[in-house]
This record gives C-alpha cells, sequence and structure tokens, in this order.
C-alpha cells in the first residue's frame, strides 16, 4: 500500500493585513550576487508590504556580494558563523551578530560555519534634510542592554539600531523577550509595520480579529493599523526579533 502524503496541509496565513508564515511552503529564490545559498523570501512588496524580509540558508563555499544602491539592509545572525567584509575591514561574526548596511556600502558575506542561518531585513532609505547617512553598525544582542517595556519587569526590549536617538535611521530593528505568562498590555494599533521571526519559545498572537499560535521559526507581516497583541506560553521565554519603519513623517512634507 501507498503512503498518503496530505501535500496539500499548510499552517501558513495570509490575510490583507497580516500574515503568519511558518516555512512549509517556501520555495527557493535567487539573489543577485548571492552563491551557494537558499534564499526564502518571506516578506515583499508583492504582498503589500513596503519592506523585505528573507530567511538564507548559506553553504560553507557560500558568497553575499552587494553593493546598496536605494536599499539598506540589516543581517542578523540566527545560528552559526560567518565573515563580514565592509571598506576593506573583515568582522567575525557568531550567533547574535548583527550588521547594518546604509546605502551606498558594498558588502561580501562569506566563510560561513556550518548550520548557519541568516535574516535580513530591506528597506528603501528615505533621506532626512539635515541628516547624514547613518554609518555601518555592526554589533551582538549579547552587548545590549534589555529595558523594561510599559513598566512590566517580564516585558524586555532591545533596541538593536539606534533610532530613538538617532534620527537619521529609518528603520528600527528590535529583539522583545517575554518570560514566561508574560503579554502585551494592550492591544496596540498603529501606523508603523513589523516583520518578525520567533527564535525562541511559543505563545498566542492575535492578528485583526483572528488568533493564531505561534512557535519559534514562524514569521509574521503586520500591515499598519492591524490589531496586533502577544501572550507567551510554555516553561521558557518568547522571543522575537522584528523591524518597524520610524522617524519620518506620516506624509510627504
Amino acid at each position: 500500500m501507498n503512503d498518503i502524503k496530505l501535500t496539500a496541509i499548510s499552517t501558513t496565513v495570509f490575510e490583507r493585513d497580516h500574515a503568519v508564515l511558518t516555512g512549509d511552503g517556501f520555495v527557493n529564490s535567487v539573489y543577485p550576487g548571492w552563491t551557494n545559498c537558499t534564499v526564502n523570501v518571506v516578506i515583499n512588496e508583492a504582498m503589500g508590504a513596503k519592506f523585505c524580509q528573507l530567511l538564507v540558508t548559506p553553504e560553507q563555499t557560500a558568497i553575499l556580494k552587494g553593493k546598496n544602491i536605494a536599499t539598506q539592509i540589516f543581517f542578523y545572525v540566527v545560528e552559526g558563523t560567518a565573515t563580514v567584509t565592509i571598506d576593506g575591514a573583515k568582522t567575525a561574526l557568531t550567533k547574535g551578530s548583527y550588521v547594518y548596511i546604509p546605502v551606498g556600502k558594498e558588502y561580501v558575506f562569506d566563510s560561513f560555519g556550518e548550520n548557519t542561518q541568516l535574516l535580513t531585513f530591506h528597506k528603501k532609505f528615505e533621506a532626512l534634510d539635515g541628516y547624514e547617512i547613518p554609518s555601518v553598525v555592526i554589533g551582538n544582542e549579547a552587548d545590549i542592554p534589555q529595558n523594561i517595556y510599559c513598566d512590566d519587569p517580564d516585558l524586555l526590549m532591545q533596541n538593536l539600531l539606534p533610532d530613538s536617538t538617532d534620527m537619521a535611521f529609518d528603520m528600527a530593528i528590535n529583539i522583545f523577550t517575554y518570560n514566561p505568562g508574560a503579554n502585551l498590555p494592550f492591544v496596540e494599533t498603529h501606523i508603523m509595520e513589523h516583520g518578525l521571526m520567533y527564535l525562541q519559545g511559543q505563545g498566542v498572537y492575535r492578528l485583526a480579529d483572528k488568533w493564531y499560535p505561534i512557535k519559534k521559526g514562524d514569521s509574521i507581516w503586520m500591515a499598519p493599523y492591524c490589531p496586533q497583541w502577544f501572550g507567551a506560553l510554555g516553561k521558557e521565554p518568547a522571543v522575537y526579533i522584528y523591524y518597524k519603519n520610524v522617524n519620518r513623517f506620516p506624509i510627504q512634507p
């Protein structure tokens, strides 16, 4: 008897103002200059977003090479190791490392370790009069303090880009940690758009008027004004890294 394969089952959901992307339907894409790697386009303008989120799984022989023209890129090392070279300076990267590459900069990622995975966020840069283009930023989440969010010590926020202290940045990347049982204190509804990926744990996410179980490895897209709320479940913290657009007028002046 032949085994029955239920290939029509998927936990991915796409709605007008949000999406839950669980990876069960990802298809490899080709990105110019990025060789010997699997590239999954998780979020993109084609779905209505104004940014792009990629999940990259490089082989050890992979090379990610490019030059930013109109788009800035943020790289985050989910797992493994790599090396990045920008302006002739080479930096070793480990799990939790991140690299912000502004427009006008060339980059090369290589020397990948086994089982490495990268998450990237791409956004067209919006210049602001009176401010220079941001510089390259390289760091590791382990060196970023956890700040208490909304006076709840079980909600901890890390700001990987200095968006709140430097108006030159028009995008922010944060890591949000919910201790077991913690939840957002209200349903957020705002102009900022989000793209996120869960790094650890599980919980329940409300998006618009629907509720979704979420776990490590899942990604979410939230359009502006999509009502959103999250509560952590389980015995370990729930942690996600997320993008949002910041520091620009909601309409061109």
